[in-house]
């Protein structure tokens, strides 16, 4: 007699060889079109499938949780945040959420320093010119930009992805100041010659590029507020390719815009995709879609995470990324 497959139900289109993998081990229903599926749609497939396996865009609230059948056991996050699910529901209602984590690491922090490279030095606003056909040939003292080499590095948030920063970073001639919950091991410290910062406030006021590399909890939200901005020195830029939800958008673009910041490197917004308006105005800013951890091997990396999970919860034993709410 055949063994049921888990019927899995994947809410976006992934990689190739990921949904090919998938369609060998499970009953799977994929998305085809790639067309983001509405709360009601995420509520009939949480009715339906023993396993849920949402993006970061999808919203998995407790109202969606409320739909969950009797078969939902587990939700297996294509991606390493989960702000995107109230994991503390999924949990008392006795569904496991897993995550992606550690595989987003390196394209992330290259996506980091490709901001603060490209808006330190006005990357993009000297591709427009040439590409408007604008170039008029060499000055002086044209689209003049600001160097990098001996600048201080403020990371905010020293995990995985802070630390790879960290290290490219040091190869720019950077030096490392950063703030997280905790010091970093001295193994760490050691190796990136990092300055800890136990206040925020102290760091942003002495640093002169801000990097956002922590995850969006209830904490964080907001963490760089106006006041919090207003630390900044004015040749200061920000970047950040964590969540948006840690920037006050509206006062980082009032900033900006009034020479307060001297710019701002985003691939993640608050009201993403929605951009703040003012932003989208600013020679200044360099706006990526959210693509910091677009690389092909990033993405077949994440699509093998979440089959791993699936299959080892299947088997019976704990999923080896299986997310705590006291982990949050």
């Amino acid at each position: 007699m055949a063994v049921r497959k888990p019927k899995i139900v994947v809410t976006r289109r992934l990689p190739e060889p990921v949904e090919t993998r998938m369609r060998e081990l499970f009953d799977v229903e994929l998305n085809a079109d790639d067309r983001p599926m509405t709360a009601e749609e995420l509520g009939e497939a949480v009715s339906r499938a023993d396993v849920l396996v949402p993006t970061v865009t999808d919203r998995i609230d407790a109202r969606v949780l409320s739909r969950a059948g009797p078969d939902l056991k587990l939700i297996a996050n294509f991606g390493a945040g989960v702000d995107n699910i109230d994991v503390a529901t999924a949990n008392a209602r006795g569904v496991t959420v897993t995550n992606t984590p550690g595989v987003l690491t390196e394209d992330t922090a290259d996506m980091t320093m490709a901001l603060i490279l490209a808006t330190a030095r006005r990357v993009v606003e000297g591709a427009n010119v040439v590409q408007a056909g604008e170039f008029r040939g060499w000055s002086p003292t044209w689209m003049m930009g600001r160097r990098i080499w001996g600048k201080r590095l403020g990371i905010i948030g020293m995990g995985r992805i802070g630390q790879a920063v960290a290290r490219r970073a040091r190869a720019f001639g950077l030096s490392v100041h950063y703030h997280n919950r905790k010091p970093a091991p001295a193994a760490v410290v050691d190796e990136l010659q990092a300055t800890y910062w136990e206040s925020l406030d102290q760091m942003l006021a002495r640093t002169d590029v801000i990097s956002v590399n922590c995850p969006h909890t209830p904490a964080t939200f907001h963490l760089l507020s106006a006041r919090r901005l207003k630390l900044l020195q004015s040749h200061a830029i920000v970047v950040n390719t964590a969540r948006g939800e840690v920037i006050d958008e509206s006062a980082l673009a009032n900033m900006v815009a009034r020479g307060e910041i001297a710019g701002a490197g985003l691939d993640v917004y608050e009201n993403e995709p929605a951009i703040n308006p003012k932003l989208m105005k600013l020679p200044n800013v360099v706006l990526l879609p959210h693509m910091g951890s677009a690389t092909v091997e990033a993405r077949i990396d994440m699509g093998e995470k979440v089959i791993v999970n699936i299959k080892t919860f299947m088997d019976g034993h704990r999923p080896p990324d299986r997310v705590i709410p006291s982990m949050l």
